[in-house]
C-alpha cells in the first residue's frame, strides 16, 4: 500500500495524503498592500484540485516592515483576511488542508526600509546594514506574530507554520553567524533559541490547530549551525507546541550549497530520530517512487514540494500511478480517465 496516499493525522486533522506544497514566494502583490489577489486564489487552488493534501502559503509577513519585497503577502492587518479566506473557502471545496507560513524578514527585508535583525550585521555587502531590535521592539515582534495567527484562523486556514529559515529574522536569532547579542537572546543556544520558543509559546495562545516550524537545519558556513545543533532546538520546539518541523537548510549567508536529489532529506530524518519530532522532507524531490522510499523508510513524515508542482499541479496524478496509489480527481474531471 502506498504511503504517499495513505492519510496523516496532527493536532485533529487528517491529511487526505501526505503530499504538501511547499511554501515559495511568488511576489504578485500589486498593490504594496499584501492583500492576496486573482492570481494568488488561481495558484493555490489548481494545487488543490490537483489533489494535494496539503497546500502551504508563502511567506505571509507579520508587519510591513518585515516583509522581503513589496509583493508580498501580509496579515499584520484585518483587511488582509477576506482575500485569505477565499483562497481557504477555495482548498477546502476540493477536500485539501490549507496552512499559511508567518515570516518576518530581518535583514533580508526589502531594500528601502531599515531592516532589523538580532545584531548590526548586514547579510552581505550590497545590503543595508540592519538596525539592532531592543528587548522592546522583540516583544512586539513576537505579539505581532500572536495576532496574524489570531488572524490566520479568522480566515479558517488548517495549519500555521512558523519560518524560522532561510536567513529570515527567527533564523537569524538562532545562529551564532547572525546573533552576536549579549543580553538574554544571545550568547548560549538556549539564549539565541528564546525568541522562537517566545514565538512558538505565543501562537499556541491562540491557535490549537497543528503548528509547524520551517528551519534552515545547516547554514553551509564555517561557525554557522549544522543538523547536530538542530537536535535541541527541535527538542525545545516540540516541547513549547510544534508538531512537525519542516526541514530545509541554507540562506543565513551567501553560499551556494551542492545540491543534488533529495540533498536535504538525510537533515529531516535526522532531526526526526534524534527529536522524536515530525518532519516534512523537501528539496528536489521529484518523482512519487523517490517520495515512496522517504516515506516508507521512515525518514520523514511528509513531503514538500516546491518547484516541481510550479511545472505541474497534478503532480500528484502522475505520482499515484508511479507508486499504485489512489487519489480521486474532481468530480468534474472523471471523464478524463484519472
Amino acid at each position: 500500500m502506498s504511503k504517499l496516499f495513505s492519510t496523516y493525522k496532527t493536532k485533529g486533522l487528517t491529511l487526505k495524503n501526505r503530499i504538501a506544497m511547499s511554501p515559495m514566494c511568488m511576489y504578485s502583490v500589486e498593490t504594496d498592500d499584501g492583500i492576496a489577489n486573482d492570481f494568488h486564489f488561481a495558484h493555490y487552488v489548481s494545487r488543490a484540485a490537483g489533489q494535494v493534501g496539503l497546500i502551504m502559503l508563502e511567506a505571509t509577513a507579520v508587519q510591513a516592515v518585515g516583509r522581503i519585497s513589496h509583493a508580498d503577502l501580509g496579515l499584520w492587518d484585518d483587511a488582509q483576511i477576506p482575500a485569505l479566506k477565499r483562497i481557504v473557502d477555495g482548498v477546502h471545496y476540493h477536500k485539501g488542508a490549507v496552512g499559511i507560513q508567518l515570516a518576518h524578514a530581518g535583514r533580508k527585508a526589502v531594500l528601502d526600509v531599515d531592516p532589523v535583525a538580532p545584531s548590526p550585521v548586514a547579510f552581505d555587502d550590497e545590503s543595508k546594514k540592519p538596525h539592532e531590535l531592543t528587548a522592546a521592539e522583540i516583544e512586539e515582534v513576537v505579539a505581532d506574530f500572536k495576532k496574524a495567527a489570531f488572524r490566520a484562523k479568522e480566515a479558517g486556514f488548517d495549519v500555521i507554520e512558523i519560518h524560522a529559515a532561510h536567513g529570515y529574522l527567527l533564523h537569524e536569532f538562532l545562529s551564532p553567524i547572525s546573533n552576536l547579542r549579549e543580553d538574554q537572546y544571545g550568547g548560549p543556544a538556549g539564549n539565541r533559541y528564546r525568541v522562537l520558543g517566545d514565538v512558538i509559546k505565543a501562537v499556541r495562545e491562540v491557535w490549537d490547530g497543528p503548528l509547524f516550524v520551517r528551519i534552515s537545519a545547516t547554514d553551509y558556513a564555517h561557525g554557522g549551525l549544522t543538523v547536530d545543533d538542530y537536535i535541541p532546538f527541535a527538542k525545545w520546539m516540540k516541547a513549547d507546541g510544534a508538531d512537525l518541523l519542516d526541514v530545509s537548510s541554507g540562506a543565513l549567508v551567501n553560499t551556494v550549497p551542492k545540491v543534488y536529489p533529495g540533498y536535504q532529506v538525510p537533515f529531516a530524518e535526522k532531526i526526526r530520530t534524534g527529536a522524536g519530532i515530525a518532519t516534512g522532507a523537501v528539496g528536489l524531490i521529484t518523482t512519487g517512487v523517490q517520495a515512496e522510499e522517504i516515506l516508507q523508510n521512515d525518514r520523514a513524515d511528509l513531503i514538500f514540494l516546491g518547484r516541481e508542482l510550479l511545472r505541474d499541479p497534478y503532480w500528484a496524478r502522475t505520482a499515484a500511478k508511479d507508486v499504485r496509489g489512489e487519489v480521486t480527481p474532481p468530480e468534474q474531471y472523471l471523464r478524463g480517465g484519472w
